[in-house]
């Protein structure tokens, strides 16, 4: 069972690239094959044991809510209002007052991937245990991963070197109660308004004020969910 009992996920942007499938909603409910992909992760987040979701919302909020309406578990709501002006750093920082003393798993809203994958973060003992792809090939859009000694993560960024990077960051995290205060505290900072959440790990892992840990997943079956591309990859992967 998880001692992990609290889960942030991030649905608060437009996802214009689905257009018009996200024109009532956002990406996160876009079905896969029966299921949403919100759905699909709360329902897996449920098996896993977590009891507490707490949901960075902006675009059509009221879809979601609607969307979990009824769940057996608890659900807060932590709204952007700058969702459309702002980076997901701003969503994650919105929901320290819900999460703050708690470990947490933080998960972006467009990802689709197996159950496995919390069950390996969990039993991860890094401050910051980081789900991250080593197979794929990454390119200068994808979130990579600079790795040191002991699969130890040194940097995150998009701007990386393809040559340096060792993976793909997939955006489904585990964070420790104790290393909280010190990221939402970075996170607040007015010069993270601009910034990815990863950005802001990676200013913390330099600074020394946080450790990460590597996860490979990359033999399990998962995607982000951007555009109609990979869409038709989530289908075909788990519809």
């Amino acid at each position: 069972m998880s001692s992990t009992k609290t889960a942030v996920l991030l649905v608060a942007g437009i996802g214009s690239r689905l257009r018009p499938l996200t024109d009532d909603r956002p990406k996160a409910l876009v079905d896969i094959g029966g299921e949403t992909i919100l759905g699909r992760a709360v329902r897996l987040l449920g098996e896993h044991g977590v009891e507490r979701l707490v949901l960075a919302t902006g675009y059509r909020e009221d879809a979601v809510r609607g969307a979990l309406a009824g769940s057996s578990l608890e659900v807060i709501y932590c709204r952007n209002d700058r969702f459309d002006s702002t980076q997901n750093a701003v969503s994650l920082a919105l929901c320290r007052d819900a999460v703050l003393g708690r470990a947490f798993f933080k998960l972006d809203g467009d990802v689709v991937f197996r159950p496995e994958v919390l069950a390996r973060i969990d039993a991860c003992g890094a401050p910051l245990a980081v789900a991250v792809d080593g197979t794929r090939r990454t390119d200068a859009e994808a979130m990579k991963v600079r790795l040191g000694v002991g699969e130890r993560i040194e940097a995150f960024g998009k701007g990386l070197a393809l040559e340096s990077a060792a993976g793909e960051s997939i955006g489904i995290e585990r964070i420790a109660a104790d290393v909280g205060p010190q990221l939402f505290d970075a996170l607040c900072r007015p010069e993270s308004a601009q910034l990815y959440y990863e950005d802001v790990y990676s200013q913390l892992i330099a600074a020394g004020q946080l450790s990460a840990g590597a996860v490979e997943v990359g033999d399990l079956p998962w995607t982000e969910v951007d555009d109609p591309s990979d869409l038709a990859r989530a289908r075909a992967l788990f519809g």
